[in-house]
């Protein structure tokens, strides 16, 4: 069965709300990874982004909480709505399939699922309902992160 994660963005403070989400919680962070983590002729990273958290995880749990700080050039996160994606992360390729098809029926797909740069099977949408899904397949992992 998959799994659902919370998935926050933050306007380059994430790294900081987790250092107290886990002060709260306790357990250890499962993934740390900024943005220089990632730079890569294909995916430049300004300078002043590097340090900046492009993903990062907090087991809870069953649960992982999830977030990243958005890059600038994404634009600012309005912290007064809705700044929240749902994660779900899959078992298989197939489930992640599935999912992706099904809930983004009739929305709006912001990165088809495909290959990811960081070795995870991956798509992003906005579903018709005009909630934010994030679909991931990692065999590392097999739906635990």
């Amino acid at each position: 069965m998959a799994l659902i994660n919370p998935y926050i963005n933050f306007n380059g403070n994430a790294e900081e709300a987790f250092t107290f989400y886990k002060s709260v919680f306790g357990g250890e962070f499962a993934m740390i990874m900024r943005f220089k983590d990632m730079a890569s002729p294909d995916f430049p990273v300004p300078e002043h982004e590097a340090n900046k958290i492009m993903h990062i995880a907090l087991p809870i749990g069953q649960n992982v909480l999830m977030a990243n700080d958005v890059p600038e050039s994404m634009g600012r996160t309005n912290e007064n709505e809705n700044r929240s994606k749902i994660s779900i992360s899959a078992e298989s390729k197939e489930e992640a399939d599935k999912l992706f098809s099904g809930l983004s029926a009739g929305g709006e797909i912001e990165v088809p699922i495909a290959d990811s740069l960081w070795g995870s099977y991956f798509g992003m949408f906005r579903d018709k309902y005009g909630i934010e899904w994030m679909v991931d397949f990692d065999p590392k992992y097999k739906g635990q992160i």
